[in-house]
């Protein structure tokens, strides 16, 4: 198999497999509730945060790892607001993943209509900052086109107005260089199953800028996120720093399949990895480009390497199905509506070889018109 969809679900490491077996036959299955203090369980946390912020360029006591992206985009979101009771409007961008949406619009719900989620154009960001803005929550990495915003930037001009800002890494960390704390972020989240390697459903991180933590108050005030928990105190009283993002008990089996998994990054610089994603979508472009059998494909992701995350989109009407004949012919790329073929370019493991193999798969299904093949025609309920 060639995958080619790292950006959605990283494969399983050897490490991550030994993990999950020693925590499932040893650690709890002989261990049991030992196991707590035995392997360290009540760190993992902290521990997982440590590896991530070495990854996405933060201190270890600015990244905690924990709950969904979802979840942690609600926690940060609201205590961004609580930052800035002041001003009432939430900017992002028309075409952000839906789940950031979702959860500020959830949000907007719960705290009453004084509060404006605002959604402009990708270009019109900038253009949109003003002393109304309490904060404004976007995604790197486009997760349609590949399209890379320059955190920096954005994160400057946000702060020129008073504004916060919220960053969602999903298709960043672990696939792009980043500097949080050299950049001046307040806030970010992230995933742990795209090129973290974490497995399906595996626990998210949060970055709150050291600066900010002593400040801010997020609503889940779980017993994990207590300055004593196993006190059991009546009244809760927030944990320090980082640890004030914690709330209910840490998902022990997946956070420490995640742990294994992201010690394939140890000793590598995030700048090699980079070098590497951008020859192999170099390679990959000029290929399609000069293979007339490939000329249906409309590339949606920037030319300029420097403007794009790790991953090529293409449109074409039948992506769908073009997807489909790929994978039954063992190459594993993924769809995203309405018209969308993207190609994850995952460093670590990917080939060059293998690129050209992928190539060659997709430029055949295209001049036989594979695709239209009524059992790659059916929808499936994960697309």
């Amino acid at each position: 198999m060639i995958y080619l969809d790292g950006n959605s679900l990283g494969p399983l490491t050897s490490g991550a497999k030994q993990r999950a077996m020693d925590v499932v036959n040893t650690q709890w299955g002989q261990d049991l509730i030992t196991s707590w203090n035995k392997h360290q369980w009540i760190e993992l946390p902290a521990r997982v945060g440590a590896k991530v912020a070495d990854i996405i360029g933060a201190a270890a006591d600015e990244v905690i790892c924990c709950d969904s992206t979802s979840v942690n985009l609600f926690k940060l979101l609201s205590a961004a607001l609580k930052l800035r009771p002041n001003r009432t409007r939430i900017v992002s961008e028309k075409g952000n993943f839906p789940t950031d949406l979702y959860m500020a619009q959830g949000l907007r719900a719960l705290l009453g209509e004084h509060i404006e989620l605002h959604l402009v154009e990708r270009e019109d960001i900038l253009a949109s900052l003003d002393n109304d803005v309490a904060v404004v929550m976007l995604t790197q990495v486009d997760f349609r086109s590949g399209h890379m915003l320059d955190i920096q930037q954005v994160s400057e001009a946000c702060h020129q107005v008073g504004a916060l800002t919220l960053w969602d890494l999903a298709h960043s960390a672990g696939a792009v260089p980043l500097s949080l704390s050299e950049w001046n972020v307040d806030f970010a989240v992230g995933c742990g199953y795209k090129y973290l390697n974490g497995g399906p459903g595996a626990p998210a991180f949060a970055y709150v800028a050291k600066r900010l933590q002593s400040d801010i108050q997020q609503p889940l005030s779980g017993w994990m996120g207590h300055a004593n928990p196993f006190a059991f105190a009546v009244d809760y009283t927030p944990a320090a720093g980082i640890n004030s993002l914690l709330c209910g008990t840490p998902a022990v089996l997946s956070m420490s399949v995640l742990d294994a998994a992201l010690d394939v990054f140890a000793g590598l610089h995030m700048a090699d990895i980079r070098d590497k994603s951008l020859l192999l979508s170099e390679h990959f472009l000029q290929w399609v480009d000069e293979d007339p059998a490939c000329s249906a494909l409309q590339l949606i992701s920037p030319r300029a390497p420097e403007q794009r995350g790790s991953q090529l989109a293409y449109r074409h009407p039948q992506a769908y199905a073009l997807c489909q004949a790929l994978i039954a012919d063992g190459v594993v790329a993924d769809f995203r509506a309405p018209d969308i073929l993207r190609l994850g370019l995952a460093p670590l493991y990917l080939r060059f070889s293998d690129l050209w193999r992928a190539k060659t798969v997709l430029a055949d299904i295209l001049t036989k018109h594979t695709y239209l093949d009524a059992k790659f025609q059916q929808r499936q309920k994960v697309t």
